[in-house]
């Protein structure tokens, strides 16, 4: 049976040991939430640039700005998003604000999302 290019069952039969595994396995709906939530972060372009920006070096918002031709108002809240989740860290050095990446996590997080959009 097919729904709108959907394919689907051709009748209803409900697989009770497999939904027992996978209710003993769910995780709770806060984590899930916060899962998704952290997803959303990557789906700003800007998000990726400068962590790929990030991957290279460490930086203040001066350069980011320069390297990515945005002005510094646009980096820094693109930059207190990624902070909030978590995913790059700062330091200050004189008057100036240097970002990193907040782990090795975040590079694979990326590596695997470009590993599988490159996927034949």
């Amino acid at each position: 049976m097919e729904e709108k290019g959907l394919e689907v069952c051709d009748c209803f039969e409900v697989h009770e040991d497999l939904l027992k595994t996978v209710n003993d396995t769910m995780p709770e709906e806060t984590e899930l939430y916060d899962l998704a939530e952290l997803f959303k972060v990557f789906g700003d372009s800007t998000r990726i640039r400068i962590l790929f920006v990030l991957f290279e070096a460490e930086v203040c918002v001066c350069d980011l700005a320069r390297v990515l031709n945005m002005n510094q108002s646009a980096i820094s809240h693109q930059l207190r998003i990624l902070k909030q989740n978590k995913l790059v860290k700062s330091r200050r050095e004189g008057k100036s604000i240097f970002y990193s990446l907040a782990d090795e996590h975040v590079r694979t997080i990326i590596d695997q999302g470009r590993d599988h959009i490159e996927e034949d």
